[in-house]
This record gives structure tokens, sequence and C-alpha cells, in this order.
């Protein structure tokens, strides 16, 4: 139980349903959707609706999303694939020729096609029992009438408004600036496409007037992506990857998600005597930092679209003898380099919500542009903001992620759940790009090995071996940062805090227990 004489977070504790999110309209657009009877899906569609207009900065309408799904009644989880690709002009040979030797972050090169839409649809149409438009109209009237905008928000905002190009900045910025906390941010563009999805489905997205803008906009900007490309945007179901830890089996999305390296980092750890640590000295930082570095290492040589994977290789990836030939490599005492940066390591930008219902349906959902406003473009007519997953491409020649025509980058985005004894216990996610497995094996072992209580587990400072230094947040004592230093890790403090969880833990006695991050803007809240 936490001291109540020091600021801190009661997490929150329902019986029929409960969602954690970002953003508190959101979460509470998730409870309004259960209660006038939508499933979990229903539900995390409208909450993820709302957050294009709470927090465009992070997500939208020309972005991508992974979702994991419990069905009622069952313990098997489901993997939906909501990514999109690449445009069939993409050319990993014609920008190399034009003198790039890594995939650009912003602009033109950089957008693939817009993959969440579909994905959310086919959610709706799997999972859920509310008619489409009932649960985009929440986003609808945000979108026409406005939201005030957040402190977290606002705070990105100031960092991501740079990157806005041409009709981006008409759309995402007031009179020209980031707006200031408590300005109201409207998006009526959105509100219409949003209409139009309700009325025609994927039809109202990917085709008719609001394919047309979006197709043609790209191409003023020099982009080659054409309407086949829309067209062949479509989501496909899979199965998630798994891997166990001290009784508790974790569950990611798989390839092309970046998931399964939350797996081997756990497993890589799992060598080490983690409990016995102080779960916020130096040592324990020290050895999650090594294995992450070990384990982001093969990341960055193996995920990719799985079409380009070995199946065999995946199966490599995740063993045992993976994890226990990576933690040898480990020296307690001493820091080693990082692994090579790649471009993904270092934005943190990305919405995150879990929701479950009275029937204990469960979904995990993440759902993102990459980095801040993604490309930092927008279609001219609705401001459909596109997404800059490209620059996930590698540029190596033959690399699995090498950049090329209708290929899925790898993504940064990973949503996960806990199951132990072949119950799933807890949906969950990490916000932070590349921070993301890193976050999920922290979470987990926050759990696990120090038995804190869900809100606790999350609040807990962060480190996160980022390229060639360990960011620190404040959170940590003084003489833990010092320690580290001497270890040899050169310790900085990251500008931003290192991601943004959300979880429910689901109990066998009935209750929902809700945890969400103080490090955003949001909350859980249930009924």
């Amino acid at each position: 139980m936490r001291d109540f004489h020091l600021p801190g977070r009661s997490a929150v504790l329902a019986q029929n349903g409960l969602c954690a999110t970002s953003h508190p309209l959101a979460a509470l657009t998730a409870i309004d959707i259960l209660k006038a009877g939508g499933t979990a899906a229903d539900a995390a569609i409208a909450a993820a609706m709302v957050l294009n207009v709470a927090e465009p900065q992070m997500c939208g309408l020309g972005g991508d999303c992974f979702v994991l799904v419990k069905p009622p009644e069952t313990e098997e989880v489901l993997a939906l694939n909501g990514s999109g690709r690449a445009p069939a002009t993409l050319s990993a040979a014609a920008l190399r020729a034009s003198g790039l030797t890594a995939m650009p972050i912003r602009g033109i090169e950089a957008v693939t096609l817009p993959g969440a839409v579909d994905a959310l649809i086919r959610l709706a149409e799997r999972f859920g029992r509310l008619d489409l438009g009932e649960a985009l109209a929440p986003a609808i009237h945000y979108a026409e009438t406005g939201i005030p905008v957040a402190p977290r928000v606002a705070f990105d905002w100031i960092d991501d408004v740079a990157a806005l190009q041409g009709d981006a900045r008409r759309f995402f910025t007031i009179d020209g600036a980031a707006p200031r906390v408590g300005q109201i941010f409207r998006a009526p563009g959105q509100a219409e496409v949003l209409r139009r999805i309700a009325r025609h489905g994927r039809a109202g997205f990917y085709e008719g007037e609001v394919a047309e803008d979006m197709i043609t906009s790209l191409q003023a900007l020099g982009g080659g992506h054409s309407w086949d490309d829309l067209a062949a945007t479509k989501a496909d179901w899979g199965t998630p990857v798994a891997g166990s830890y001290r009784g508790v089996e974790l569950l990611e999305h798989p390839p092309n998600g970046q998931g399964a390296t939350a797996i081997l980092l756990l497993k890589i750890l799992q060598h080490f005597d983690l409990a016995r640590l102080d779960p916020f000295g130096a040592e324990r930082a020290h050895l999650e930092a090594e294995a992450t570095k070990l384990a982001y290492d093969a990341r960055n040589r193996f995920i990719a679209d799985p079409a380009q994977m070995d199946p065999a290789r995946l199966a490599g990836f995740l063993s045992d003898a993976m994890a226990a030939r990576l933690a040898a490599l480990i020296d307690p005492a001493r820091a080693m380099p990082a692994a090579a940066p790649l471009t993904e390591a270092i934005h943190r930008d990305t919405v995150y919500l879990t929701v479950v219902d009275r029937d204990r349906m469960a979904v995990s959902l993440i759902y993102s542009t990459f980095w801040g406003f993604g490309a930092g473009l927008a279609s001219s007519r609705f401001g459909i903001n596109f997404q800059n997953r490209g620059a996930g491409f590698s540029l190596t020649p033959g690399h699995p992620n090498e950049a090329g025509p209708g290929k899925r980058p790898m993504h940064t985005i990973i949503p996960a759940m806990l199951r132990q004894d072949g119950r799933i216990m807890m949906p969950f996610g990490v916000m932070g790009g590349g921070y993301q497995p890193c976050g999920h094996a922290r979470l987990v072992s926050n759990l696990v090995d120090f038995g804190m209580d869900l809100q606790p587990a999350i609040d807990g400072p962060r480190s996160f071996a980022d390229s060639d230094a360990l960011e620190v947040e404040r959170g940590y004592p003084e003489a833990t940062r010092a320690r580290l230093s001497e270890m040899g890790h050169r310790v900085t403090v990251p500008h931003t805090p290192l991601g943004g969880a959300q979880a429910i833990v689901i109990g066998n006695d009935g209750v929902l227990t809700g945890g969400s991050d103080p490090r955003k803007d949001g909350c859980a809240l249930g009924y």
C-alpha cells in the first residue's frame, strides 16, 4: 500500500468494465460506450478516435495500429496487424543512389500507407456490438467542438511543431504556433472523414473523396503513392508470440512489431537474481541497461516484415539458448558499448489504451503516426496527418528490413498481455518509441520480482540505454546516478519522461484494477 502522506495516485477498482488511456476524455468515452452496451472493442475504437483530437501529435487517421484481443469466455489471444505498407515505388537502391545512407526521418520518402482505419473497422466487424457510427460519434463531436489542450500534450506539441510543413501547419497549429495549455484544438476536417467512415465503413476512407485527398496530396508532395497502394492496404489477424518469465507468460504482437524484443530482454534478465537488488538502485538499472543493449542489437539485425523473416530465425531469437548466450556477455560491474542506434530509438510519440468489459473481453491497443506529427505532412482538404513509419526501414543492402515496394517496416509500437496459469491476467502497454520493450520488461519485473502493486509499478522511475547514453529519470536517487557513472555509463537526464504506461489487472475475484501513468495526462476509469 502506498504512503498516503506522499503524492501519488491510487489504482482504480471496478467490476463491470474499466479503461486506461493517456487522456481523461478518451477514458470517459470508453466507459460511456461500455455503459451503452458496447464491447471492449467498441470502447477501444471510440477512445482511440477521440485521441486523434486529444493528442494529435501522437496519433491520427493517417497512422498505424497493433491490437491484441482476448475474446470473452476464452483465454486465447488474437493479434491484429494494422500496419500499412510502403508504396510500390519505394526503392532502397534509388535512395542509396541519391546519396542517402539511412531513411529520412521526415518528409515524403518516409510516408507509408495508413493501416489503422482498416484495422479498427475489422476489429469492429469481428468483436463490436454497436453500430460503427455510435462508436465514432464521440470523436466526431470532439473534432467539431474541440478539446482543451492538456499539459503533457502542450509540452510535446512545442517540441514537435517545427516538423510541420505546408498544409500540416494550417491544420495542427493555432495562428502558426503550438497551442498553449487550455487552448481549444479542433479538427473539423477529420470530423467529416469520421462521418464518412461511419456511413460507408472502409470505403469511406480508402475510396472516394477521402482517398482522393490523400493520394493527390501525397503525389503533390512528390510521393509515388497510388490509388492501388491505398486499395491494397489491409490489416490481418495472427497469433501473438510468447515467452515465460518467472511463472508468468508475456504475450506480444508478432513482427513486424518489436514485441519479441521484450520477451528476449526478460529471458536475458532471468539469468540474474533481480529480486535481491534495490529496485531503484544502480545494480538493477545496470543489468537492465546491458540486457537492453544486447536484445536491441539482436532486434536491429532481425525484426522486419514477417514475409522477409525465416520462422526458424524467430524461434531462435526467442529461444532460451539465445538468451543464455547473451546473458553470459554481461559484466555485472561494467558497462558495454550500446547497440548500433536506429532512428526509432529516440522518439517518444505513441498512444496506448486498454479496455476490459463485463464479459471480460480484453483489448490492448497501440496507435501512432511514429514521430511527433509523423512525417510533418498532411492532406490538403481534410487534414489527415501522414505517418513516417518508413523511417523504420533500413537502407543496408540485403537486410531483412531493407526498404522496398509493398513492404511493412519494423514497428516500435507493441501492445502486450500477461498470462498466468493459463489465464489472461493483465493487458498492458508502455508507450515511448524504442523504449517500449525495455518498458515492458521493467513493468513485468516490478510486478514479478519486486511484488509491487500495479500503480507503484507504473509510477517507479525508469532508465534506458539509448544510443551512447544511459537516460535516467530524475526519480532515481542521486547516489544511483553517481554509481552508474562509476560503472562506465554516460548518465543523462532525458528531456521527456520515459514512456507512459496503461494496464488493467483482471482479478480472480471479479475485480478489475486499472493503473495509468502520471507521466501522461490520462487516467483509468471504471464502473
